[in-house]
């Protein structure tokens, strides 16, 4: 292991205890996402299977369908959802060996350990994810 090193001019805060902890609860939670995507990429391929050949599909036109095909689409789109966020994990774990990690993507300021730990994976000081809805 690296040793510890403090924030420095870039705000970068290097090897520390909470960046090893937030790296662990990234792979931690990536881990879940990943098990979450696959059950139901696989309960929608299932459901798929399970179907007859000739079984209504849905369209928008003639709504028509069947409570399978639509727990088969939430199924798909939750999977994606679940995709999307191991993606932005990735990218949380990649700026943390690039020493980037904790430093607003927009505006180059830190990000509160606070709003870290709420999400570790966050790329964006509340003032820039937020657009600046507060100023006037």
């Amino acid at each position: 292991m690296a040793p510890d090193r403090t924030p420095d001019d870039s705000g970068s805060v290097g090897d520390s205890p909470f960046l090893e902890a937030q790296r662990a609860q990234l792979l931690a939670e990536r881990e879940a996402y990943a098990r979450s995507a696959s059950s139901l990429q696989a309960e929608a391929d299932q459901l798929a299977q399970d179907r007859e050949p000739g079984d209504v599909q849905f369209d928008e036109e003639s709504g028509e369908g069947d409570s399978m095909n639509v727990e088969r689409e939430r199924d798909l789109v939750l999977s994606a959802q679940a995709m999307a966020s191991i993606e932005e994990i990735d990218q949380a774990l990649a700026r943390i060996d690039q020493g980037t990690y904790g430093v607003c993507q927009r505006c180059g300021q830190p990000i509160p350990e606070e709003r870290l730990k709420a999400l570790p994976y966050a790329s964006m000081c509340v003032r820039c994810k937020s657009g600046g809805l507060g100023r006037r």
